[in-house]
């Protein structure tokens, strides 16, 4: 059984103390591959260092939405966004990346939408030209993340990182090109709603992610996540639909070289 991680911030300091350790019981548990998203400009040239030192792990880059302010504050002046869309393409230009993100809008932090909204537009714009996919952070604001994505030409497609949305939802983004990404979430009895989600959609249309060090399995909860704990998700997701863990395995695996061209 061989395992994708699409989505795990292995390049936070938690995992400064035993990375390497980490990573060789990801191998021993299946873990063969991790995607790491950027979330801040200042994150981005470290995370080149690190992705560089082993072939298994990639890059992404992005401005997540917990992070704009704190982005928008580092480039002073009127033009600050169109700064760090520059600082973003240049990036780009010399550091190999798997897509544009972790980006998106969050509506239940005090960042203003329309703050937000602006980082994010630069993004898409990006994504756009250099037909990258986007790993996108969505809460409470589906409806216009839509919209935005609907306005822009996005070859690329992307990911809805954390799915929790409805079935109808789902199908929404799957039919735009973009996947949804199966977590730890689905571990708890009482996410109904995402139980039945990813119980129902095509298996083409899932990744799997941890979400390390953040999104907890059920019973875990207070711990450091781990990107070895994704064989769990994918039991769990195997025992949702009724299907064989290998099964499960290999689909998310294929689908997510494809979404990353790995």
């Amino acid at each position: 059984m061989k395992l994708i991680d699409s989505h795990c911030h292995f390049d936070f300091e938690i995992f400064n103390h035993d990375r390497a350790q980490v990573w060789q019981r990801c191998v021993d548990a299946g873990v063969c591959r991790l995607v790491i998203p950027g979330v801040s400009a200042s994150q981005w040239r470290p995370l080149a260092l690190l992705v560089n030192s082993q072939p298994q792990w990639s890059a992404a880059v992005g401005i997540h939405p917990w992070w704009v302010k704190k982005n928008l504050v580092q480039v002073a002046g009127s033009t600050s966004t169109t700064q760090l869309g520059k600082g973003l393409t240049e990036h780009l230009s010399q550091n190999p990346c798997v897509a544009i993100g972790e980006c998106g809008l969050d509506a239940a932090i005090d960042t203003p939408l329309e703050l937000q909204v602006a980082v994010f537009k630069i993004q898409l714009e990006i994504a756009s030209e250099l037909r990258l996919p986007l790993i996108l952070h969505v809460h409470r604001a589906h409806n216009e993340v839509l919209k935005l994505l609907k306005q822009y030409h996005l070859p690329g497609g992307g990911v809805v990182h954390a799915f929790s949305g409805s079935e109808q939802m789902a199908m929404d983004y799957w039919k735009m090109g973009f996947y949804l990404g199966v977590g730890g979430t689905i571990t708890y009895a009482r996410a109904v709603k995402t139980r039945r989600t990813f119980a129902q959609m095509p298996l083409e249309s899932l990744v799997l992610e941890s979400d390390a060090p953040d999104m907890p399995l059920s019973g875990r909860q207070g711990q450091r996540n781990s990107p070895e704990n994704l064989p769990l998700i994918a039991a769990e997701l195997a025992a949702l639909r009724d299907a064989s863990l290998q099964e499960v395995a290999a689909a998310t695996r294929k689908n997510t070289e494809i979404l990353f061209s790995l």
